[in-house]
């Protein structure tokens, strides 16, 4: 398992989630993110980077046990930073000795751990995986899309050339939406929809200790959980919410990125930011929501996203008011779906006034089916998809026998 995501991130990882699922009936090796050379540069002094080197230098945890058959691999390798060169083509030929460098640690794992039918899966990372296929030891190789990442300003320059190219020479794409695995169909018919798994057992938690940064803030309380970010989050819903219903608490759990504005939203007495908080800790926060929030802005990155935290309001039986989108339309039986700032204000109002809508049966409703997107499931329908993939590569060599002979 190839992944633009470290191991070790703060934030939950879907690709993370996925290893210890696989690892239940196979022997999973996940390939932690190289250093690159800005990051050694620049971020010297980190933990982080100076952990990365002394794996580097001295082999300081290369390979790390984390459970029976389940192994983190640190590449002893420092790949070039070639986003900012402006030629294709010697960018992709800069890029293919960062593949080779990467290539010769990942196999001289595979060796060690003495694998072989191995079945190599890239976690969204069409840079550094574009020539993983011809270089790694593997039988299969696998495009898991999970983002449009090249609506983000990094990617653009080269992104949607090597992404086009990287779905194409793939045998298989999974997605964890049906938009996402639509948009990867255009390029390679053998792509399919897994559906999103979640770790929903920390969200069944009952009566949980109010959080400290909880306690003074008056109820009730509209919240929301996630990177608070500019790219993704439309700050003029938090907005007009807070104007509009000044009764409310709006609070917002999770780090602010990707430029957006949070000073607009803290002029406002009833918004709070409460910051970061360890994942474990994050139920006993919205445990203690009245309304949960998803205000999405509507865009190539977020339109097909599949926002886990939907199944984590859901599984606490909260009333939930989110952003329409293509992906969140599979919600609409149990999330109240806006398309503007005036339709969440009248959603939470409707909520509020009416018990009904927070407990009862619609809150064993909304329980039952957020627990229906295990990563059983998920891993099920990628297991099926390649059985597929398996059938038709089979059938397509029997035709190439017989035109053969």
């Amino acid at each position: 398992m190839f992944s633009m995501q470290p191991w070790d991130a703060a934030t939950a990882c879907n690709f993370k989630e996925m290893a210890f699922e696989f690892a239940k009936h196979n022997r999973v090796l996940y390939v932690n993110r190289a250093i690159d050379r800005i990051s050694v540069i620049k971020h010297r002094q980190s933990k982080l980077v100076q952990s990365r080197m002394a794996t580097v230098k001295q082999g300081t945890d290369e390979l790390i046990p984390i459970q029976p058959g389940l192994w983190v691999h640190n590449p002893r390798t420092v790949l070039e930073s070639l986003n900012w060169m402006p030629v294709a083509g010697l960018y992709e030929a800069a890029n293919r000795i960062n593949s080779k460098r990467l290539a010769r640690e990942m196999n001289k794992i595979i060796k060690r751990l003495g694998f072989s039918n191995v079945l190599l899966i890239n976690d969204n990372d069409f840079f550094r995986g574009i020539d993983l296929k011809e270089l790694v030891d593997c039988t299969d190789y696998i495009f898991y899309i999970r983002d449009y990442l090249n609506y983000q300003p990094w990617f653009r320059r080269h992104g949607p050339r090597m992404e086009k190219k990287m779905i194409e020479k793939s045998d298989l794409i999974v997605a964890n939406s049906l938009y996402l695995a639509n948009y990867a169909a255009q390029y390679n018919p053998l792509s399919y929809d897994i559906g999103q798994g979640c770790d929903l057992e920390s969200y069944l938690v009952e009566n949980p200790p109010v959080p400290d940064d909880l306690k003074n803030i008056p109820r009730p309380i509209i919240g929301y959980t996630g990177a608070i970010s500019g790219t993704r989050l439309d700050k003029e819903i938090f907005l007009h919410i807070a104007e509009q219903l000044p009764e409310c608490s709006i609070v917002l759990v999770g780090p602010v990125t990707d430029g957006f504005d949070a000073e607009a939203l803290r002029a406002h007495a009833n918004i709070h930011f409460l910051g970061t908080k360890p994942p474990a800790a994050v139920p006993g926060y919205v445990h203690y929501f009245d309304v949960c929030l998803n205000p999405q802005l509507v865009n190539q990155l977020t339109v097909g996203n599949y926002p886990r935290k939907a199944d984590e309001y859901l599984a606490m039986g909260k009333p939930m008011v989110a952003t329409e989108t293509e992906t969140m339309k599979f919600f609409a039986d149990y999330v109240y779906l806006c398309k503007n700032k005036e339709e969440y204000v009248g959603h939470i109002r409707s909520i509020l006034s009416d018990p009904a809508k927070q407990n009862g049966i619609v809150k064993q409703q909304r329980r039952a089916f957020a627990l229906s997107h295990s990563w059983t499931e998920s891993i099920g329908r990628l297991g099926d998809a390649f059985h597929d993939y398996q059938l038709k590569k089979k059938k397509a060599y029997e035709r190439g026998q017989q035109l053969a002979g």
